[in-house]
């Protein structure tokens, strides 16, 4: 990667400032500097402590836990930018929060991902990129240009060569698409789990649609959040025969007790991504971290000189 102009500015949110670093490494750039601070009543206050005036902004930051705090430093620090005369503003967030609350799903239920949206909007920023959206139509929910990367490369580059016979299975209905994408460049075969949920966080498995006998698989998914399904696949997985689990989720959340769910379940490995930071103690011998930062890196800079993104996952 060679290093660009001076006037491209990266700045990061307090969300996930290592995998921000690992940005500019790959750009060869620093990481702008700003200073964010809370009051004693929890206010947030973002001050830019260098000149901005005419630049192209990228603003990085992951929508994680405490996820509220997170968007509010966003579009506090954007307005800054804003103020502070930058001339254009991309927010890079590797992971989108409020994108499970895509639709009305009953009456009287918001739809918290168009809020959040015209949100970002409203602050002032002029493009988005992020990874993997939970629902892909949220892109038409901005009157802004909207790059939704995948991980699939990164996935790829880990797992071929590594499995005998492999099998990608979609943990339910929602995510045919994506394993079947996956599964064509894996060149591997394609399952389906296909799973009554009970209640919020909880699915129960029904059935498996294809042949995993004797197979290495591939659990694919977007989130990977109490780790509920993806474990319960991978039991039933088992007991239909499968010969080694794998599990790979781009997000990964893992609340409550998801670890110790991964740890007793028959999953091999848990393959991740650092678009959430992972913090000790959710720690696992079971996971592993792949980074994302030189794909998003290599997406900034073709943004920044008008070239093709989705030459990227081609």
């Amino acid at each position: 990667m060679t290093a660009v102009n001076h006037d491209i500015k990266i700045f990061s949110g307090t969300a996930n400032v290592s995998l921000a670093e690992n940005i500019c490494k790959y750009l060869k750039l620093p990481l702008g500097n700003s200073e964010t601070s809370v009051f004693s009543d929890g206010e947030i206050l973002v001050k830019i402590t260098e000149n901005v005036r005419g630049a192209e902004v990228f603003v990085i930051q992951s929508l994680c836990n405490p996820v509220n705090n997170h968007l509010m430093e966003l579009l506090i620090m954007v307005d800054a930018l804003r103020r502070s005369s930058a001339s254009k503003i991309t927010a890079v967030i590797p992971y989108f929060s409020y994108a499970r609350q895509d639709r009305k799903t009953e009456p009287r239920v918001p739809i918290t991902a168009k809020l959040v949206a015209n949100l970002m909007t409203k602050a002032g920023i002029d493009r988005l990129i992020t990874m993997d959206l939970h629902a892909g139509q949220i892109q038409g929910f901005f009157d802004i240009p909207v790059d939704n990367l995948f991980a699939t490369p990164v996935f790829l580059n880990h797992f071929n060569g590594l499995l005998e016979e492999p099998v990608v299975v979609s943990p339910d209905a929602g995510g045919v698409e994506r394993s079947r994408s996956f599964a064509k460049r894996l060149k591997a075969s394609l399952a389906i789990i296909d799973k009554r949920r009970i209640k919020k966080n909880e699915a129960e498995i029904m059935n498996i649609i294809g042949d995993v006998e004797n197979k290495d698989i591939i659990m694919l998914d977007d989130i990977i959040d109490t780790a509920g399904t993806l474990t319960k696949a991978a039991i039933a997985l088992k007991n239909k025969g499968a010969k080694r689990i794998f599990a790979a989720g781009t997000h990964a959340i893992l609340s409550g007790s998801a670890i110790e769910k991964i740890n007793e379940s028959p999953i091999e490995q848990m393959v991740i991504t650092d678009t959430i930071p992972l913090p000790e103690n959710k720690r696992s011998p079971k996971i592993k971290i792949l980074s994302v930062a030189d794909l998003l890196g290599e997406a900034i800079i073709r943004i920044y000189r008008n070239h093709s993104v989705s030459s990227l996952f081609v």
